[in-house]
């Protein structure tokens, strides 16, 4: 579905687009970029690409653009196909990996407590948890601590795999010995190799020092400062609250029937992937962060010291760069859970956020292509020729 209106205005057209006033979450420090260089965002091509990942596969995609005060939504396709529900801006979803900068904005809360320190082993707070006391906390929350990402075995097999652990609830200390009967990918700080391992990791270093479950963490340290009305940890329940997009799985063999994977413990990933959310909750998130809202500025700036992953993107600590063509680059994280592909990201200021989401995955198509929301929220309009 499309169509665009302004305040309570009139439908416009035929892509789902609506621009309201809402309260900006604007920056408190000065921009690398300022957000009144950036051109307006380009909402026909953002529903353009809404409209491939759906023609790729995806039953629905939506996205979200909240701009110094106003908000732009597009959306296309279902968020159920068994009552043929339209696609919400307003639904929520499984987030994936986006869970791992939560984990990590709580590990540098804690670093600015004193109670923790990025250059210190992991193992001097979780005593013979890793197999090498040269592991410290700033490798794993950066990927660069080489343990091997266990869920490379897990899901070999998209729906075997999935199915096999969709109701099953895991400790942390199990998952890690998942990840240790296989040799590390490389020395401690040599690399970077992105492993869900890490983020696990992440979780038991939350547990021990706040003496909270994540989930707790989470709520007191993030979702209720930022009024996060969409955002919940509920693992091991496997339901999403509310109204919700579901999700479904493409298995690996063509042609074969997608799968509702939308109820899952989501138990295998935990503090690497299991936060449920919004576009509008992702997006406050993202800004409040780059703004300065949730960390100290010299912690802030910890966080955005990137080592290079390609050409196009960056890795800090819980936190991707994505560098796009126009010469913007944006902050923020990729998610990929059974079901669910979103992008959620922010200008440096966290002046302009979006987020978007198909409800689908393993389907390397539409994930490329969802990549594209981020040229036309940030870059505007193509100069002919360009691009």
């Amino acid at each position: 579905m499309v169509a665009a209106t302004v305040g309570r205005g009139a439908v416009l057209g035929a892509v789902a687009l609506s621009l309201l006033a809402v309260p900006a979450h604007a920056a408190n420090r000065e921009p690398d970029t300022p957000a009144t260089t950036l051109p307006a965002p380009d909402t026909a091509g953002l529903a353009a690409v809404l409209r491939s990942a759906v023609s790729q596969g995806a039953p629905g995609a939506l996205a979200r653009i909240d701009d110094h005060g106003r908000t732009y939504r597009v959306t296309h396709g279902v968020a159920d196909r068994g009552t043929g529900r339209s696609v919400s801006a307003d639904d929520r979803f499984r987030v994936g990996s986006i869970t791992k900068t939560f984990s990590a904005v709580v590990l540098l809360q804690l670093v600015a407590e004193h109670r923790l320190a990025l250059d210190a082993p992991v193992n001097r707070y979780l005593p013979k948890l890793l197999p090498d006391d040269r592991i410290t906390v700033r490798q794993v929350l950066s990927h660069r601590s080489g343990l091997y990402d266990y869920t490379n075995d897990m899901f070999a097999d998209s729906v075997s795999g999935f199915e096999a652990v969709r109701n099953k609830v895991f400790t942390y200390r199990q998952l890690v010995a998942l990840s240790l009967k296989k040799p590390r990918t490389n020395a401690p700080g040599a690399a970077y190799s992105y492993s869900n391992t890490n983020f696990v990791v992440a979780g038991l270093l939350i547990e021990k020092l706040t003496g909270q479950s994540v989930r707790t963490a989470y709520q007191q340290r993030v979702i209720e400062p930022l009024g996060l009305t969409d955002t919940f940890y509920v693992h091991p329940d496997t339901a999403i609250p509310g109204r919700y997009a579901r999700g479904y799985l493409t298995p690996d063999t063509a042609g074969a029937p997608l799968v509702d994977a939308t109820a899952q413990t989501v138990s295998w990933a935990q503090s690497a992937g299991a936060v449920i959310s919004s576009a509008r909750d992702l997006d406050v998130f993202y800004s409040a962060l780059l703004a300065g809202k949730l960390l100290p500025p010299a912690l802030l700036a910890e966080m955005e010291r990137f080592t290079k992953v390609d050409g196009t993107t960056a890795y800090g600590l819980g936190l991707r760069r994505r560098d796009l063509s126009c010469g913007v680059s944006v902050y923020g994280h990729t998610g990929a859970v059974q079901g669910y592909y979103s992008y959620a990201f922010a200008t440096k200021d966290g002046g302009r956020s979006l987020t978007a989401v198909a409800n689908t995955s393993n389907n390397g198509k539409v994930l490329r292509t969802l990549a594209g929301t981020l040229e036309a929220a940030f870059c505007g309009k193509p100069v002919a020729g360009k691009r």
